[in-house]
């Protein structure tokens, strides 16, 4: 998989000139979960996309030619896994994966290691596509035609829900947005799952 972000980086960046709406929609949403001024990480970082708009300092990802665009964009990048992160135990505000749960080989491991790099009271913040959504089922129907999801495993909101709380995060808290199928102008985020097919789920991490 690490293999088709390495040939095809430029590629999958492009992507969000292509699709502006639909990124400028998922940042207002992420937006309404990520702390400013506070120690990020963001896990999967790929070319920085979302690190640089909001302004988080650190990335962990595994493909090298992503790794590069996204030190273009100013983001110190480091070479790792969301499984085995490469950072002392509670260091970080908050962690952050977007549009990344579904590549992951493992993770429930990945949301461990996100609680233990994370200070107490730190946030997990994950943005996904709920594959019960729309943009979800479409992106299933052709997986096997598309050389980035082809081997993504998608998930919907209960299937997240319950590896954050088996890792130790609770009071989970939602937005959404791409409620409609087809975008005319960024679409203002709202609080809740089961309207858009991007959703942000946001929690916490409480030692005991």
């Amino acid at each position: 998989m690490i293999n088709t972000f390495e040939s095809s980086a430029q590629e999958y960046d492009q992507w969000h000139d292509r699709h502006a709406l639909l990124f400028q929609s998922e940042l207002l949403a992420l937006k309404e979960a990520v702390p400013v001024y506070q120690k990020g990480l963001e896990i999967g970082v790929g070319t920085g996309r979302f690190a640089a708009a909001l302004n988080i300092a650190t990335g962990i990802e595994p493909a090298n030619a992503m790794a590069l665009m996204a030190k273009e964009r100013g983001i110190d990048v480091i070479k790792g896994y969301a499984e085995r992160l490469p950072f002392p135990s509670d260091c970080f505000d908050f962690v952050l994966f977007v549009t990344t749960v579904c590549f992951l080989q493992n993770p429930a491991a990945a949301f461990k290691e996100s609680h233990r790099v994370l200070k107490d009271k730190g946030k997990i913040i994950i943005g996904f596509i709920d594959k019960n959504s729309e943009i979800g089922k479409l992106y299933q129907k052709r997986k096997s035609d598309n050389k980035f999801y082809k081997n993504a495993h998608f998930m919907d909101v209960d299937e997240i829900s319950a590896l954050l709380e088996q890792s130790g995060f609770r009071n989970l808290k939602f937005y959404q947005t791409l409620t409609k199928p087809d975008l005319t102008e960024i679409e203002q985020p709202q609080p809740g799952y089961g309207k858009g097919s991007f959703v942000v789920v946001i929690t916490m991490k409480i030692k005991k």
